[in-house]
C-alpha cells in the first residue's frame, strides 16, 4: 500500500473544512465533497464536485432548495442520489432529510411519513438494499447532551420511516463512531459513549434477523477512538485517523477483514496524511482500482485541514453483490417471483387471461391480442417481466369521469402523471386491476379524445392514495420503461417528469390496493432472542459460500 498526495490543477475546492462528507459517484470519477465547518469559520452548505480524471474542482450551480448549513451530518449513495440526514447548524441538531440528484445537481426535499429520528449529529448510516438505517449519535435537550443507541429505517422508495427495536447485544449509547456494510449486516466501530471513554468494540447487525452481536476480534486490535473515517472496500474496513483525547490524535491505518474478524494494522509507503479527526473520504474503485481518497479534517490545534490523499490499497474488488444496493430476497418475494415465472412460462395455447375487477364478483376473460388503440400488434404478454420488482406509493390528488391525476416520487425524483380508463364507453366494464402508465415526451396517450383536450372535463379534488407496486423501471436519458408484472387487464395513462424529457417509453406498473395505507418494510422477521457470537456466525456462512462455489 502506498500514500500519495493528490496535486489540483487550478485550484478551487472546497478549502480547509472538517465535518464534511465526501462521496464518490459515477464508478468513482467524481467526489461530491458538501457541509462541514472551517471556511472563513461558518458552516457551508455548499457542494464543490473533484473530477478525478482530470483532478479538477468546481462548483456546479444548484438548483433547488439548498439545505441548511451544518456539519457532522451523514451522506449516502443510492445509486446517483445522495441522502444527507442530520448533523447540526451550531446552535442545535437537525434531522432534516434531503436527496442530492447528482445527474442534475438537484436538491430535492421529499415529504416524509412515519417515526422519523430525533434531531442528532454524530451518527452514523449505512445503506442495505432499498432501507437507510440511521445508528446513535448526540442530541439535545435543554441544552443537555443526550446520547442515542437507537435504530432507525428509511423506506427510501416510500420515504417512510419506522423505529426497530433489533435483539441480542447491542452497542451501547455513542456518537462519533463509524458504520458500513457488508453482507446485509451493518458495522459499527468505535466511538465516545456518554461517559466520554473512547471505544474500540465492534457490533454488527444482521439486518435479515434484527439481531446484534459483537464481534470478538483476534489480531493487532484497533486502539479505543472516535472521529475517525471507515471506508469499506468489500469485506475489509479501512479505519483511518480519529482522537482518544485533547492530545492524541491518529494517522495510522487499520484494517478489519470482518468475515475473519481480524484487525491489522498497515503501514504505507509514502508520505501520508497529518494526525486528524472528522475528515471525509470514500472508495474510488472502480475507476482507480481500489484506492481510497480522504480529504480535510481537524488537527490538534483545532485548526481545518483542506489537503487530499489517495490510500492505493492495491486490493481487487471480489466478484460479489454490492450489499448497498442489492438485498435478499424475502421467502415471500421469492414465491411471488416464482408464481410469476411460471404465469410467463404458460402455455402458448391458453389464449385468455382473467382479471378480476375491484369490489365486483364479475370475471372478464381478455383475449392475449387485446391492445388499445395506440398500442397496435403490442400484446400484453409482452410486458410480463417477472424480474426486477420495485415498489412505490402514488398519490392521486385529482379524479375526472376518465380516470385520476397522480403524484410519485421514484428514487428521490417527483414524477406527476394522469392514470386513463380505458374502458369502451358504454357498452364495456373497466378492468382496473392494473394499469398501465405511457411517459412520452408529446403528451400523448391511447386513449385520448379526438380533440385531445382533456381539461374541459370538471375535476373534484380528492385527496386519497393509492400503493402501486410490482413494477420495473429503468432510466435512460431521462425516458422511464416500466413494465407489469401480472398478467390483467389495463388502464392507460401518462407519467411526466416536473421537468420536460425528449425521451419515451412505456411504462406499467400493477395498481394492488386502493387503501392509503403505505405497506410496511418487513424488517421483524425472524428475530432470535439469544444472544449470537457474530464470529461463529460469520465463518459458518464463509463455509457456506465456500461449499457453494
Amino acid at each position: 500500500m502506498r500514500w500519495e498526495r493528490v496535486g489540483v490543477h487550478g485550484g478551487g475546492g472546497p478549502g480547509k473544512r472538517w465535518g464534511h462528507t465526501c462521496n464518490s459517484v459515477f464508478g468513482g470519477k467524481l467526489l461530491y465533497v458538501f457541509g462541514g465547518y472551517g471556511k472563513d469559520n461558518r458552516h457551508s452548505n455548499k457542494v464543490h464536485v473533484f473530477d478525478t480524471v482530470n483532478r479538477m474542482w468546481s462548483e456546479p450551480v444548484m438548483k433547488g432548495a439548498l439545505p441548511t448549513p451544518r456539519d457532522s451530518h451523514s451522506c449516502t449513495n443510492i445509486g446517483d442520489n445522495l441522502f444527507v440526514f442530520g448533523g447540526t447548524n451550531g446552535r442545535e441538531p437537525l434531522n432534516d432529510l434531503h436527496i442530492l440528484d447528482t445527474s442534475s445537481n438537484t436538491w430535492i426535499s421529499p415529504s416524509l411519513r412515519g417515526d422519523r429520528p430525533n434531531p442528532r449529529e454524530g451518527h452514523s448510516a449505512a445503506l442495505i438494499g432499498k432501507r437507510l438505517f440511521i445508528f446513535g449519535g448526540c442530541g439535545k435537550y435543554d441544552d443537555t447532551e443526550i446520547y442515542y443507541d437507537d435504530v432507525y429505517v428509511l423506506n427510501t422508495e416510500t420515504f417512510v420511516w419506522k423505529r426497530i427495536a433489533p435483539s441480542g447485544t447491542p452497542p451501547c449509547k455513542r456518537e462519533s463512531h463509524s458504520c458500513s456494510s457488508w453482507n446485509n449486516k451493518i458495522i459499527i466501530i468505535g466511538g465516545e459513549d456518554i461517559s466520554s471513554f473512547y471505544l474500540s468494540d465492534v457490533h454488527i447487525l444482521d439486518t435479515d434477523t434484527l439481531v446484534w452481536c459483537k464481534l470478538n476480534t483476534t489480531g493487532q486490535n484497533l486502539p479505543p477512538r472516535a472521529g475517525h473515517t471507515t471506508i469499506a472496500f468489500g469485506k475489509n474496513l479501512f479505519v483511518f485517523g480519529g482522537f482518544a483525547n485533547d492530545q492524541s490524535l491518529f494517522n495510522d491505518v487499520y484494517v478489519l477483514d470482518v468475515a475473519a474478524g481480524t484487525w491489522t494494522e498497515v503501514m504505507p509507503t509514502g508520505e501520508g496524511p497529518s494526525a486528524r479527526f472528522s475528515v471525509a473520504g470514500d472508495c474510488l474503485d472502480p475507476h482507480l482500482g481500489g484506492a481510497l481518497v480522504f480529504i480535510g479534517g481537524c488537527d490538534n490545534n483545532l485548526q481545518p485541514l483542506e489537503d487530499m490523499y489517495y490510500l492505493y490499497t492495491g486490493l481487487v474488488r471480489e466478484a460479489e453483490r454490492d450489499e448497498r444496493r442489492i438485498e435478499k430476497l424475502s421467502l415471500r418475494k421469492q414465491l411471488k417471483l416464482k408464481c410469476q415465472e411460471q404465469q410467463a412460462l404458460a402455455s402458448p395455447y391458453d389464449n385468455t387471461l382473467v382479471g378480476f375487477e375491484n369490489n365486483a364478483n364479475v370475471h372478464h376473460q381478455l383475449p392475449l391480442n387485446y391492445t388499445q388503440p395506440s398500442r397496435q400488434n403490442i400484446y400484453l404478454n409482452e410486458y410480463q417481466t417477472p424480474m426486477g420488482k420495485k415498489t412505490f406509493q402514488a398519490k392521486v390528488t385529482k379524479s375526472f369521469p376518465d380516470g385520476y391525476t397522480i403524484e410519485t416520487v421514484i428514487d428521490g425524483k417527483p414524477l406527476r402523471g394522469v392514470l386513463f380508463s380505458n374502458k369502451p364507453r358504454p357498452e364495456q366494464t373497466p378492468c382496473n386491476d392494473s394499469i398501465r402508465i405511457t411517459n412520452t415526451g408529446s403528451g400523448e396517450t391511447g386513449n385520448e379524445k379526438p380533440n385531445n383536450d382533456h381539461n374541459s372535463v370538471k375535476e373534484v379534488t380528492r385527496p386519497t392514495e393509492k400503493n402501486v407496486n410490482n413494477f420495473q423501471q429503468a432510466d435512460v436519458s431521462g425516458g422511464k420503461s416500466i413494465r407489469n408484472e401480472a398478467p390483467v387487464g389495463d388502464v392507460t395513462a401518462e407519467m411526466k417528469s416536473p421537468s420536460p424529457s425528449d425521451a419515451s417509453a412505456a411504462q406499467e406498473v400493477h395498481d394492488v390496493s386502493k387503501s392509503s395505507a403505505v405497506p410496511d418494510v418487513n424488517l421483524e422477521s425472524s428475530r432470535a432472542s439469544d444472544p449470537v457470537d457474530c464470529g461463529t456466525r460469520i465463518s459458518k456462512e464463509n463455509a457456506t459460500a465456500k461449499n457453494d462455489s
